[in-house]
């Protein structure tokens, strides 16, 4: 879990070194289904910034309706080199129906 703050900057660095992005890293940054989907890109316009933060790009943010202090689910794959962030309001729609489930008593 990490914070977005008002610049979209993602507060922590630490998953962005287990993929190996530099700073100066070219990215492909979009939305999908809800979800921020990043990958290496050669010709990517969005890059890691000078500290190794990764930055969301505002139209990427209004798309997924983050604002400055959320907090976003961070997933990465090395062996692909992707990095996911689920929205918190992405994760409870996801969730909703196993969560109606166990309060209901039909998950054991």
């Amino acid at each position: 879990m990490s914070a977005v703050d008002k610049s979209g900057r993602v507060a922590d660095r630490s998953i962005v070194r287990v993929l190996g992005w530099g700073p100066g890293a070219r990215l492909d940054i979009r939305e999908q289904a809800g979800i921020i989907v990043a990958r290496p890109a050669a010709d990517g316009v969005h890059y890691v910034g000078d500290r190794g933060h990764l930055h969301l790009p505002l139209a990427v943010r209004r798309w997924c309706r983050l604002t400055a202090g959320d907090r976003v689910l961070l997933a990465a794959d090395p062996a692909t080199g992707v990095l996911v962030a689920h929205p918190l309001a992405v994760l409870d729609r996801l969730l909703a129906d196993v969560h109606a489930a166990v309060a209901g008593g039909e998950v054991e």
